[in-house]
């Protein structure tokens, strides 16, 4: 059995547990999440039936898409969620999660959408949006 994971937003409304596996990390460099994040998203992600909100004050979901949504806390401004609809999964903001967490940055999407004041390192991968991988500086 996997040992509960626990995170929260910054000023504490909004706590969360994980309660199974979470996926290696991935940097999502797509415009929405950099708007979003003031940088890229780095987040992990688990199945929704290992994931339970312990506190919702301030959870407040936004519509950047018509194919998914974005949770955040309007509290404090934590950046905290992503979930497409109908997934059965959601994406976790990794810096939200309190203590070790025991992941690796695995790679990176939405390359091609990446600001133009850093270099994208890390992981194994970089693929575009279209899911293929791009060319990587030597």
């Amino acid at each position: 059995m996997s040992k509960v994971k626990k995170g929260s937003c910054l000023c504490g409304g909004v706590t969360y547990e994980v309660n199974g596996p979470l996926r290696p990390i991935i940097g999502c460099h797509c415009t929405q999440c950099r708007k979003q994040t003031g940088h890229y998203m780095a987040a992990t992600g688990v199945k929704l039936s290992y994931f339970t909100v312990t506190s919702d004050r301030g959870l407040t979901w936004y519509r950047a898409s018509d194919t998914a949504r974005r949770g955040f806390c309007a509290t404090c401004g934590s950046t905290l969620f992503w979930q497409a609809d109908g997934a059965d999964y959601i994406a976790i903001a990794a810096g939200t999660l309190d203590g070790e967490t025991g992941l690796d940055l695995s790679g990176h999407i939405y390359c091609e959408d990446a600001g133009d004041y850093y270099q994208i390192t890390g992981g194994t991968f970089q693929k575009d949006q279209t899911g293929h991988s791009v060319e990587t500086p030597e």
